[in-house]
Order: structure tokens, then C-alpha cells, then sequence
């Protein structure tokens, strides 16, 4: 075909490529390239190794990816995230198909067929595991719902799911949920077709949800302030968020639409309607066949397609004939549906507990169920005590997340004697009732809500029962943070290890994290063939030299109205140290301090490190930043004039040059052009000198992914393990730039480790600022990873996510007047 037609078709033939096997010979004048599947060349299925194009991308500049194919440079062609088909030169060794048993190729016939005359692929079994362990863990999005995504394994690529559930049972709600999801917290695209709900319902339904507010009076257009200011927000995260509520909405026109949103995600269908209505196509006996189509767009897009249908009736739902269905039923209990989760070809598969909080326009985590059929169904509702039932779901709105404000080592306990509850776990039970008799013997501050007044009379009511079944006795109590099985992470993998001889060496197989290992090993496979050490007699020349620590960025910044003071504390160790005490003027009005804590800043930054694998060249004087390199960069020092933030440089500003110049590495050049982009900046800086390569963001992407699993699972164990896991972390990290001589280590790239300490900065003074755009009172930013704002008690700033994972924080509330427990020692 010609680039023209090709083009036009481009949708169509990226299928045949991907279902059937077929390869196109494309020419655009002198230049031919073959649009060919990807069994014809595996390595595009590798992430970073050749350019890639979502296919919407692809298809505006199809020509010019046509001559960069021809002339030596496979083009591949991804949807979403996933790569379907590639562009390859037309030359003897990619003109012919050939068996690699060894290289998991496929078996096709020889030469390049027509569109009517290609067999079918047939994939070696070698193949396919190659392509499920190069697509990693699962990251479909997910409901935010704990225990329905724990029994979903989230919503998969290429799959139908419906949500089946009778009129008003709340089944939009699940859609909406993940909608919320993948769209506000995971910042990806979502297409949200409306066959009922319009695009204001939608927009209230949203807000109610995240605001707690009440739906039927947003209904009326009664908007309290915090409303309006999470409304706002709302707004700044809206296109990611596409709702289509047109007339004559049609399984057909979502399958029309959906190819041109670049990066989608998700699509949602809210809803199928069982009842026929003229005015909805999507309703009545056109439900099979657009049930059909739907199933047909999630596998042509390879993106999960999520639809709600208002019946729970098994007749209408074999008809529809989804991958997977999700039926809500009611329990005995009105404060719970029970989510059954059935596959196809399974059957049940999985189960969950919702808590239906329709008022707020949402559904709340109740934990997990047991798949119908299975033993032991009844177990949850015979064990524990009246008073640790009513500590449980007082607590819901906490540990599902709905609600904020506990310190997470409470929320964990609370969370984990629900979860004992729901599955029946006598044994789990047993060793919480310590913990919880300590959180109740000191109890956290709670918001001044309904749910926090409800949690602190079931906390005090479960502590008068355990005072009377226990002889008094001396002791002495902990506080709840105390009582956490979650570490408090003082001294955690974002402070620095002192490197010691050995620490080069690769971690024993009992290691509870190799990190080392992971850390060589995601550079090694790297595609761009890193240079992972720069020779000794190199270190004095080029680049090197200019260097330094202090090219982290890091802030260190006391608002100028604080008056800062170090004051001395004594650790429970018996050691002496010093501690920040900040004195809050009364202009200020009333508050409290609230102190922010970063999880795994430095790793966190991994996912998506800017940096050059390769030797840094003098490329000099530059009149424009180029995104297609990295480096370091000879730029003067951008005017600063607000007064509520650090400057966005940080420490960089405090040692200039004789011409009051600065050394910066790549993440701060990005974070100075975005700053430019959105007004806060009058103009990017000159870049007086430079030293790049050519760009990745990538190289470091395998071992986050790694470190973050591994804090996933040795978080909750805490102790010895989870102690080890943050050491390791940080010594791998540090050796990609040993400062002494005699310290070994298979890495010596001083860029790449401030590169990666500048981005953990970069992303860290980010989030405070959208936190003092959205009206947040900031204090002080030192680090990566604390913060201080002055704050309304038990409200940290919404900019922020509380949790235990990387990038989330922990936030702790301190009186005015108080010392900061925070700091260096």
C-alpha cells in the first residue's frame, strides 16, 4: 500500500499484524517500510530499545515514521502502553520469516504475504512466556476499593467487564470508583461513556465522593467552601477525566472514539439499561449485541472496558457473555452488599464486602468475603467481641480510606482487626488485642466529625471492657505510634548509609532485598548500553569535576515569619540530639503544625529518572533546552520573588559561580521550563555551557519497580527484615557514586546519582507547591521528604496521598510550641 492509504487503515493493519500474523509493504515515493507483527522483530517488545508511537500519535505522522523505518530505524507502534506492531526497513534479513527455538520466534511461511493469503500465527510456547514475564506484575487500574481489588486482581487489559447489579443497588458507583481511580489519583486517561447519568451528575457524584459532601444537596447547587476549593482541583485534573453523555450513545460510538484519546486507560460504560427505551440505544434486546462490540473495542485497544448493567438477572447476563462479571447482592446486613467476581470460563473466582454509602455517592471497603460455595462462610459473624465488632466498623471510614486523619500505624491495627473479623482468623485476632488495647489506652486525636466522635466512643468503650476484664498492675502505656506495626521509617531509606568496605559486594540469596543486584541488573539491560564507570584517569577531565553534592536541589527552608530554633531531646536510646522548634506568629491564626514525611523519596524518583546512560559530551552554549538529551547545564539563577516557597533550585543558589551562575542536572532544567509554561517563571534561564548525552528516563525503572514490591511486603513485617530492606536500599544508591577512593563498587556515575537526588528534590518541592497554590500554609521544606504546614487540626493538605507506599507520606500533628520530632541528629 501507499503511506496514504496506509495510513487510513493504519487501525486495521496493526490488527492484522496482531491477530493474524500479516506483514504490509508500505512505500511513500523511494522509501518502503513493512508494518509488521512483532514476532518479526521480539526486541520491539522490550521496553525504551527502538522509538515508540501510541497509535493515534502514529498515524498523525505516519510519513515521516514510514522514512525513519526505510532508512535503518524500527518505529514501534503501541497501544496505550503496550507494544502491537512494528516499522521495519525492507532489507534480506527482516524480508524473511525464520524459526529461532531459542529466540521464542514465531513460525510463519517466507517472504512477505498478502492481507488474503497469511496463515495464522502460531507462537511457540517460548514466546509467549517471553511476553508475560516481559510485561511484569499486573498494573491494570483498580477500583481504590481494597478488598474488591484484592478478589478482581484489578481490571485487565483487553478484557469486558460488566457490573451487574438490580436498579438502585449502586452498580454506576463501581464505575464511577474506577473512574476516580485510574483518572484523579493515578493521573491516566479515562473515557466515561453516560447512557443514563449526565456529565453534571457525574461531576456531583464525583464531588460528593471525594469531599464526604452530601449529594442530594449538590444536587440543589449548594456548595460548601471546601466544595468549591476540591472543585477547583478537580478542574486542574479534568483531562484525563473525557465524559461522552451525547444523544444517540451507541456501543458503536465508543468504539469510534476511544482509538483517538492517546494513552487511554479505562474505558466505563455507565449504563446498560435492561428495560428497552427508544431514546437509549444502549438498552433492551440491543444489549447482546453491543455487549459484543464493547468486548471487541477492549480487545482491539488492549484497555479494560467496564460496563455497568442495571439487572443482576443470570439469563440477561449469559447473553452479554463478559470475561468477567461482578454481581452486587444485599447481606443481612443493610450496611453491606456482597461482590461476587466470576470469570467466564471459572466461574466464582473471588468475593468482597462493600459498604454502600450512597449519601456521599460511593461505595466503602468492608473487606474480603468468601467465594460462594467455599467452607467457612458464616466464620466472620461468630468470632470476636461486641465491643471489637463496633471498634470495626466505627473505624471503616478510616481504614477504606473514605476518611483521613489517624496516624497510619492506627489505621493499620484498625484495619487488620477488620480483616481478622471478615475472614473468620481466630489466631490474628489473638495477637492484635495487645496492639488495639494500647491504641485504645492512648488513643489518637480524631477529626471533629460523625465518624470521628463514632470512632472515639468505640476506642473508649473498648477500652473501659478491657480495664475490666484485666488486674490493674503498674506499666507503663505506649503511645499509638508506638504501637504500630508499621516502623516509623527515623533513619529510613531516604537518610544517608555511610558506605562501608564490602558494601560493593552482591547481597547473600537470604538477603531479604538484593538491591544491589536489582540495581546492576536494570542497567544492564538496558538497551542503550550504559557506561556504567568512568575510567579513573577520566575523573579529573571533562564533566567530572563540575560535580557536586550540592547540584541535589535540596531545599532547606524555614518560612520568613518562623522563627526557627534548635532545641536539645533525648531519644529513648538515652542519646542526646537536637530538635527543630518552630515559633508560629499569631498572624498566622489558629492552628496546628502538621508534619509531612515522604516514603522512599530516592527510590520513588527511580520510575522515572531524566538522565544520559552514556559518556557526556561537551555540546557548550545551548539556546534552548533539547528533551531529547540529558546531562548537566551552566544556566544563571532564575528570580525567585515569592515569599511562601523555597526558591525551585534549592541549595544550588547558595554556591554560585564568580559570574552568579549554577551547575544543574536535567530533572531541575524540566522543573524550570514547566514553572515557565504555567506563569510562575518570566523566562527560562540562558544555558551558558553544557554537557549531554542522549536521553532515558527509563534505566533505573526495573529496580523501583523491584524496591517498591519488596516495601509492599516487608512493610507490614516490620522488624529485622524490613530494617535490612531500607539499608540495602540506600547503600545501592549511594554506590553509584562512591566518594572515597578506596570504596569499591561496580558503578561510578556521579550524574546519575544526582540526577536521581534531583529528581526525589524536584518532586518533593512539586507537591508543596500545589499544596500552597490550593490556599495550604507552608512552614517549612527541608530534604526530600519533610515538610511543615500550619493547618485546622487533622488536616493535612489534600495534595497529598497518606499511606505507606513510595510517594505517599505520613503526617503527624504537633501543638504550637512544640518541638519537631523530626531532624537531623
Amino acid at each position: 500500500m501507499n503511506a496514504t492509504e496506509a495510513r487510513k487503515e493504519l487501525y486495521a493493519l496493526v490488527k492484522a499484524a496482531e491477530d493474524d500474523g500479516v506483514t504490509t509493504l508500505i512505500h511513500k515515493r523511494d522509501d518502503r517500510a513493512l508494518l509488521a507483527p512483532l514476532d518479526r522483530f521480539p526486541a520491539a517488545r522490550q521496553a525504551d530499545a527502538f522509538p515508540s508511537h501510541v497509535l493515534s500519535a502514529a498515524q498523525k505522522d505516519f510519513g515521516d515514521l514510514i522514512s525513519r523505518a526505510a532508512h535503518g530505524e524500527p518505529q514501534v507502534l503501541r497501544r496505550s502502553r503496550t507494544p502491537v506492531a512494528v516499522l521495519l526497513p525492507v532489507d534480506t534479513n527482516s524480508a524473511s520469516h525464520s524459526y529461532d527455538p531459542a529466540a521464542g520466534g514465531a513460525v510463519n511461511s517466507q517472504g512477505t504475504q498478502g492481507r488474503g493469503s497469511a496463515p495464522r500465527r502460531l507462537a511457540t510456547l517460548g514466546d509467549t512466556i517471553g511476553s508475560v514475564l516481559a510485561s511484569g506484575p499486573a498494573s491494570g487500574p483498580t477500583f481504590g476499593l481494597p478488598g474488591l481489588d484484592a478478589a478482581t486482581g484489578g481490571l485487565q487489559p483487553g478484557l469486558l467487564t460488566l457490573v451487574a447489579a438490580p436498579p438502585a443497588g449502586g452498580g454506576s458507583l463501581l464505575g464511577l470508583a474506577a473512574a476516580r481511580k485510574t483518572a484523579l489519583v493515578d493521573g491516566r486517561k479515562v473515557l466515561y461513556a453516560a447512557s443514563g447519568p449526565n456529565r453534571a451528575d457525574i461531576f456531583r457524584r464525583i464531588l460528593a465522593a471525594e469531599t464526604g459532601g452530601d449529594y442530594p444537596r449538590l444536587k440543589q447547587g449548594r456548595l460548601t467552601e471546601h466544595e468549591q476549593q476540591v472543585a477547583q482541583r478537580l478542574r486542574q485534573q479534568a483531562a484525563v477525566l473525557l465524559i461522552d453523555d451525547g444523544s444517540d450513545l451507541t456501543a458503536e460510538a465508543i468504539a469510534e472514539t476511544a482509538p483517538h484519546v492517546e494513552d487511554l486507560a479505562l474505558v466505563v460504560v455507565d449504563r446498560l439499561q435492561a428495560a428497552h427505551n427508544a431514546r437509549l440505544p444502549l438498552s433492551g434486546d440491543r444489549l447482546p449485541d453491543a455487549s459484543q462490540a464493547l468486548a471487541t473495542l477492549a480487545r482491539t485497544l488492549h484497555v479494560p472496558v467496564l460496563a455497568v448493567v442495571d439487572s443482576a438477572d443470570p439469563t440477561l447476563l449469559s447473553l452479554l457473555d463478559a470475561d468477567v462479571t461482578l454481581t452486587l447482592a444485599p447481606t443481612d446486613d443493610p450496611a453491606r452488599v456482597q461482590v461476587t467476581v466470576a470469570e467466564r470460563d471459572f466461574g466464582a473466582i473471588g468475593s468482597a464486602y462493600l459498604g454502600p454509602d450512597l449519601l456521599h455517592a460511593r461505595f466503602l471497603d468492608a473487606g474480603a468475603a468468601p467465594v460462594a460455595g467455599t467452607a467457612g462462610g458464616g466464620a466472620a459473624s461468630g468470632i470476636g467481641t461486641a465491643v471489637e465488632r463496633e471498634l470495626a466498623e466505627a473505624a471503616l471510614p478510616y481504614t477504606s480510606g473514605a476518611k483521613q486523619g489517624l496516624p497510619a500505624s492506627v489505621t493499620h491495627v484498625l484495619a487488620a482487626l477488620r480483616t481478622a473479623l471478615a475472614g473468620g482468623d481466630r489466631k490474628v485476632l489473638a495477637e492484635l488485642r495487645p496492639s488495639l488495647a494500647q491504641v485504645a489506652a492512648a488513643p489518637p486525636p480524631v477529626p471533629e466529625t460523625a465518624e470521628g466522635r463514632s470512632l472515639a466512643a468505640a476506642l473508649n468503650a473498648y477500652n473501659t471492657a478491657v480495664s475490666a476484664s484485666t488486674p490493674r498492675q503498674p506499666a507503663t502505656v505506649q503511645s499509638a505510634a508506638d504501637s504500630a506495626h508499621i516502623p516509623d521509617d527515623e533513619g529510613d531509606d531516604d537518610r544517608e548509609q555511610e558506605l562501608q568496605p564490602g558494601d560493593e559486594e552482591d547481597e547473600p540469596d537470604s538477603a531479604p532485598f538484593p538491591a544491589l543486584k536489582l540495581l546492576k541488573d536494570a542497567v544492564g539491560r538496558s538497551k542503550m548500553h550504559p557506561i556504567k564507570v568512568i575510567r579513573i584517569e577520566d575523573r579529573e577531565s571533562g564533566p567530572w569535576p563540575l560535580i557536586s553534592e550540592h547540584m541535589d536541589g535540596e531545599p532547606r527552608w524555614v518560612h520568613p515569619d518562623v522563627t526557627s530554633s534548635r532545641v536539645p531531646y533525648i531519644r529513648n536510646n538515652g542519646k542526646r540530639v537536637r530538635r527543630d522548634k518552630l515559633d508560629v506568629p499569631a498572624s498566622f491564626g489558629a492552628g496546628v503544625l502538621c508534619l509531612i514525611d515522604r516514603n522512599g523519596s530516592y527510590p520513588s524518583a527511580c520510575s522515572a529518572v531524566p538522565l544520559a546512560p552514556n559518556k557526556l559530551l561537551h555540546t557548550g552554549p545551548l539556546a534552548a533546552f533539547d528533551k531529547a538529551s540529558a546531562g548537566i547545564y551552566l544556566i544563571d539563577i532564575p528570580v525567585w520573588t515569592r515569599t511562601d516557597m523555597p526558591h525551585p533550585l534549592g541549595r544550588i543558589i547558595d554556591r554560585p559561580d564568580a559570574q552568579g551562575r549554577v551547575w544543574v542536572t536535567t530533572p531541575h532544567i524540566k522543573q524550570l521550563e514547566r514553572l515557565v509554561r504555567d506563569g510562575h517563571l518570566a523566562a527560562m534561564p540562558t544555558i551558558h555551557d553544557s554537557w549531554t548525552g542522549k536521553a532515558n528516563e527509563s534505566l533505573f525503572k526495573p529496580f523501583y519497580a523491584a524496591a517498591r514490591q519488596a516495601r509492599l511486603e516487608l512493610v507490614q513485617a516490620g522488624g529485622e527484615p524490613y530494617k535490612a530492606y531500607k539499608t540495602r536500599l540506600s547503600i545501592a544508591l549511594r554506590l553509584l557514586w562512591p566518594k572515597r577512593e578506596e570504596q569499591k563498587s561496580p558503578f561510578w556515575r556521579p550524574d546519575w546519582r544526582m540526577s536521581m537526588v534531583a529528581e526525589a528534590s524536584v518532586r518533593h518541592w512539586t507537591t508543596a507547591f500545589k499544596a500552597v497554590q490550593e490556599g495550604h500554609t507552608l512552614i517549612a521544606l527541608r530534604n526530600v521528604d519533610a515538610a511543615v504546614f500550619w493547618t485546622a487540626p487533622d488536616t493535612p493538605p489534600d495534595t497529598y496521598r497518606i499511606g505507606t507506599g513510595f510517594g505517599e507520606v505520613k503526617a503527624k500533628f504537633v501543638q504550637p510550641g512544640e518541638f519537631i520530632p523530626e531532624g537531623d541528629s
